[in-house]
């Protein structure tokens, strides 16, 4: 495997006070022949440039109403440059990096509860891992799958980094989703598989026979809660 360490040089800017409200940041980094400009309010993107694309990208969803950042992506273009020739200075400087490269963990879920049928989200979380980015690939049913989207990579507060694929789908029964990671601590993927089984939300007698259960059992309830009292007040009279 392949891949470029993205992010040798990181410049981050944290808001911090002792009465946090919000906290944003902005990333500044490269390698030989990438790079990656963002800012960030919270944990969440707010824009990031595309060098692919050239230009900002602001990942809010549609229904947003999101500012945008004027001159943001030349600035971006500037800084890229000015990284790659800062790189290359302190890589002979350094003598080169030595390499530190941590694993990444993956959880993979999905966006909302599952229906059969109904349109959905899964979505495969990749944390704690260095030197960024990772490779995110999807195949369902062993078949490889295309549409995914990735976020650009995220600094955890101990310096690690996080990235989110997601990959839309129908719940079908019997299907199987996997998401492989590659990363350069890894000599092989990581893979973790979601398989959509039988739910709730399947077998639409589930549902009533819950509630006749819970209401049978109030009933059972205020039954001898009646006895009792009625019992007691015998006893008085």
């Amino acid at each position: 495997m392949k891949m470029k360490e993205l992010l040798l040089f990181l410049s981050c800017v944290l808001c911090v006070s002792a009465d946090v409200l919000h906290e944003d940041i902005s990333i500044n980094g490269c390698s030989d022949s990438d790079g990656e400009y963002m800012y960030g309010l919270d944990g969440e993107e707010k824009a990031y440039a595309d060098f692919n694309k050239k230009e900002m990208i602001y990942p809010q969803p549609p229904f947003m109403d999101h500012g945008t950042y004027p001159g943001a992506y030349e600035q971006a273009v500037a800084n890229l440059q000015s990284c790659q020739q800062n790189l290359k200075i302190v890589r002979v400087g350094m003598k080169d990096f030595p390499p530190k490269h941590i694993a990444p963990s993956v959880m993979i879920y999905t966006r909302d509860e599952v229906e059969f049928g109904e349109n959905n989200t899964l979505i495969c979380h990749v944390t704690g891992f260095y030197p960024a980015p990772v490779n995110v690939s999807w195949t369902k049913n062993e078949q490889k799958v295309t549409g995914s989207s990735i976020n650009t990579p995220y600094p955890n507060k101990d310096g690690s980094f996080r990235q989110t694929s997601r990959l839309d789908f129908t719940p079908q029964l019997g299907d199987i989703y996997r998401c492989a990671v590659e990363h350069l601590s890894l000599t092989e993927p990581l893979t973790k598989i979601y398989e959509v089984e039988a739910s709730a939300h399947s077998d639409p007698g589930v549902g009533p026979s819950v509630f006749c259960g819970v209401g049978l059992t109030l009933g059972l309830v205020g039954v001898a809660a009646g006895t009792f009292f009625l019992v007691k007040g015998n006893e008085c009279s």
